[in-house]
């Protein structure tokens, strides 16, 4: 499909009319206290992957609820004194894979970190390794509507958690430098990543790739493509719950977040993308609450976004961060 939505000086000046809730910091604050009632209990076991120039360690660590999460930690061989830290999220359905699908931010000198999904890694990739142990009320077959009945059960309160957990996993590992921690991500990688970015206050840098939950009212109703589309099929079914399903997506969507986000950023969005309109990506960006942040457009491109073009507009960019 060409182009969809609303044209480049139309998405300039539009603005998300979604709200937050009054009690959505009250509500992430109590969120992240429970979490970090559980001992971190960080492990980084080393693995031998037949590769000669990184080192790469299977890491657990305890994300929301104390529920042990998988991840992957690369570093340059040889490195031996603390590296800036790229922690990456990954996209929809996919998982962590396998160590050697992820080269390319070691490859700079940087020790990188890869966070599982709960629950997903069986879409795409090389897999996952990480159980979501929590239940849920009935839910259209995907993640978009797992506990949408209720804030506190939705599924992408676990998810965000476990990200903000990641950040602190990665940053205990001695080799890796703290103060020189980006988030990176696309799609609903790059959700995280927002919603990352405005939890965790003191990132260097932040880059979200054509970001998945933004702007749910506007996504909901604009694009049949999933997984928003698993939000409609879910109200299709369950009518005139609409108001209370969008009440609790106002707790997670990244326009929220993004207002609260205290870091350098660096956006892409993509003008003929059904998955994640672009309107829904612009809506985060003008919402972004630091001042240094710039968004690359890619006006003949779908989900796929800039790609390759992408990463290497962020390895330049990045240069100034971390």
């Amino acid at each position: 499909m060409a182009l969809f939505d609303l044209s480049r000086d139309e998405l300039d000046a539009y603005r998300s009319a979604s709200v937050a809730p009054e009690d959505f910091d009250a509500f992430w604050s109590k969120t992240l206290q429970e979490a970090r009632e559980h001992d971190l209990d960080a492990r980084f076991e080393p693995v031998d992957t037949g590769l000669s120039t990184v080192r790469v360690y299977d890491v657990t660590f305890a994300g929301f609820g104390g529920h042990p999460v998988k991840a992957w930690l690369t570093l340059p061989a040889g490195a031996d004194g603390p590296l800036p830290l790229v922690v990456e999220f990954v996209g929809y359905g996919g998982g962590r894979g396998l160590p050697h699908e992820h080269l390319l931010w070691a490859s700079t000198g940087r020790a990188h970190f890869i966070m599982d999904t709960r629950g997903q890694g069986s879409a795409w990739g090389g897999g996952g390794g990480t159980a979501d142990p929590v239940g849920g009320a009935p839910s259209y077959p995907g993640f978009m509507t797992r506990g949408i009945d209720d804030p506190g059960h939705y599924y992408y309160r676990r998810v965000f958690t476990d990200a903000v957990r990641a950040v602190e996993a990665a940053r205990s590992h001695p080799l890796t430098d703290a103060s020189r921690t980006v988030a990176v991500g696309a799609s609903q990688g790059g959700g995280i990543t927002i919603a990352v970015g405005g939890l965790v206050g003191d990132l260097a840098a932040v880059a979200p790739d054509v970001p998945f939950l933004c702007d749910f009212p506007r996504a909901a109703t604009l694009t049949d493509r999933h997984p928003y589309r698993e939000i409609g099929l879910f109200l299709k079914t369950h009518r005139g719950r609409g108001e209370d399903a969008l009440r609790t997506l106002s707790y997670f969507d990244g326009v929220h977040f993004a207002s609260r986000g205290s870091a350098p950023a660096l956006f892409s969005a993509a003008l003929e993308d059904q998955t994640c309109p672009p309107s829904t990506v612009f809506a985060a960006f003008h919402a972004w609450g630091h001042e240094d942040k710039r968004i690359e457009v890619y006006e003949f491109n779908d989900h796929e976004g800039g790609g390759p073009y992408q990463e290497a507009v962020k390895l330049r960019w990045l240069r100034s961060y971390a």
